[in-house]
């Protein structure tokens, strides 16, 4: 939700609030006496002024009580919230009102009274405050359940266009056919793994998430067939490290930085691209350095079509405040390097 609505529902909240203490005057139901000097328009302010040093810790610190993973500790933290705050409330009522009221000083008694009219009022706001951050945050993460539904509908026909793009298609169709021509034992191999590509982007791809090791899979199968047409089997270095099972990823999500890298990796190094991937503590590393062509631009979109500032967009939108992106150009090496904590 924008700032400004943010704020705009702060500003109709108080808004409301104060005309509820405004209202007796309103209906001509006020005793005369509280008019004199100001008096009940004193007493709304110094109330208002109150209810906002209520209202805001609450709002603030709310949400962090519900990321406590123990519930008895998330109330036992509540309970506490609310006693400082009364607390704190009921001297604070107490010295305003009676001070800025000249009340005499025979009548400055404390009385405990105040204490439970501050706890009531306490809870009161305390309860608008979560409503108010509920709404504000329901507002907030329907927007972001929108944006990622477009997102994925728009990202689910560009990749079914060009995540294995035509030319890739192209060329590995007729790397097979070069292969059954000369009665090559690798052609039934190569058939397979052109089927597992399509079998992965046509059913899995439609999740949400993916079992890691397919993503693996996947990623080999694309790195075998790329090099059918580059001739090179030792161009690609691909590593392996840490426990894969059990582990889960957004489904194609790291092709298209291996797509980028054979799109402008010089084919004057063995190997020319080095792939890295490594769980820990159930966070993904994935690394990708490629030789860079003389000529190449390195910033150039990825072969997929999609673009590294869309694969950016997606990894905010299926992970947000759980991954790091790292780009980085030397003089001969293109490096990407990106941590996903599940």
């Amino acid at each position: 939700m924008k700032r400004k609505n943010i704020i705009l529902i702060h500003l109709l909240f108080w808004f409301y609030i104060i005309n509820q203490g405004l209202f007796p005057l309103y209906i001509g139901k006020l005793d005369e006496s509280m008019l004199v000097n100001n008096k009940y328009l004193l007493d709304v302010c110094i109330s208002a002024v109150l209810n906002i040093i209520t209202f805001y810790p609450v709002y603030f610190l709310f949400p962090r009580l519900l990321k406590f993973k123990s519930k008895g500790l998330a109330i036992l933290s509540g309970l506490i919230l609310v006693a400082i705050i009364t607390i704190f409330r009921t001297p604070a009522e107490y010295f305003l009102w009676k001070i800025f009221n000249n009340q005499m000083k025979s009548d400055m008694l404390f009385q405990s009274v105040y204490m439970w009219n501050n706890l009531r009022m306490v809870i009161i706001i305390g309860i608008y405050a979560i409503l108010i951050r509920f709404m504000i945050n329901w507002f907030e993460s329907q927007k972001l359940r929108d944006e990622l539904v477009n997102q994925q509908q728009a990202s689910e026909l560009a990749l079914m266009r060009a995540q294995v793009n035509p030319h890739f298609l192209f060329n590995t169709l007729n790397n097979i056919y070069s292969l059954v021509y000369r009665k090559s034992d690798d052609a039934p191999e190569a058939v397979m793994k052109l089927s597992s590509i399509m079998r992965y982007m046509l059913y899995d791809s439609a999740n949400p998430k993916v079992p890691l090791e397919k993503e693996i899979e996947y990623l080999k199968s694309y790195i075998e067939l790329q090099n059918l047409r580059t001739k090179h089997p030792d161009f690609v270095s691909i590593q392996i490290q840490g426990i894969i099972e059990g582990q889960s990823i957004a489904p194609m999500l790291l092709i298209s930085f291996v797509e980028n890298a054979f799109k402008h990796s010089s084919k004057s190094y063995r190997p020319g691209i080095l792939i890295h991937l490594s769980t820990l503590n159930g966070k993904i590393s994935f690394e990708v350095i490629n030789y860079l062509k003389n000529t190449t631009s390195a910033n150039d979109e990825p072969a997929s079509g999609i673009g590294l500032g869309m694969i950016r967009r997606r990894l905010e939108l299926v992970y947000p405040d759980k991954h790091k992106l790292q780009i980085s150009r030397g003089a001969e090496t293109f490096k990407i390097n990106l941590e996903i904590a599940n």
